[in-house]
């Protein structure tokens, strides 16, 4: 039978000061645009991002109606659901969407409820980290996390 090496110790490696990240795409390499998130009604959705949840108005060109952060990657586009099916129905619950919140968490989390947003998931301490879960009026769910 043969002799088991002993694997090499690697060296620690050293975390950079700054990230590596690049904000511009790869080319070549797909990236993240948009999401859609079903409404009911485009303009109360607009509104309610907007005004309530405190995002942009990025792009709006009648069926393409997105909001996020002006300069930043990653919008949700605002599908009314009866563009595409005149008896469509909404599906309420996790949408699979998360936001990062900058700065202080619970404070951030405090003006969202001062706006007046619904939280299913007030902001929570679990044992990995913060998060929480606020609804929009369509009942689509979105995760919420601390952010640089």
């Amino acid at each position: 039978m043969p002799k088991r090496s002993t694997p090499k110790k690697r060296a620690a490696r050293k975390s950079p000061a700054k990230s590596t990240r690049s904000s511009k795409p790869s080319k070549g390499i797909p990236h993240f645009l948009s999401v859609a998130v079903v409404v009911s009604d485009r303009n109360n959705a607009v509104a309610w991002y907007t005004e309530k949840f405190g995002l942009d108005v990025v792009d709006d060109m009648d069926h393409w109606q997105t909001v996020g952060r002006k300069g930043a990657p990653g919008l949700l586009h605002l599908c009314q659901v009866t563009e595409y099916d005149a008896d469509g129905k909404l599906e309420p619950g996790n949408s699979g969407n998360a936001f990062t919140l900058p700065g202080d968490f619970q404070a951030a989390c405090q003006a969202l409820m001062d706006r007046g947003v619904e939280f299913t998931t007030p902001p929570t301490k679990f044992d990995w980290g913060w998060g929480a879960t606020v609804r929009d009026p369509d009942g689509n769910e979105i995760y919420l996390t601390p952010g640089a």
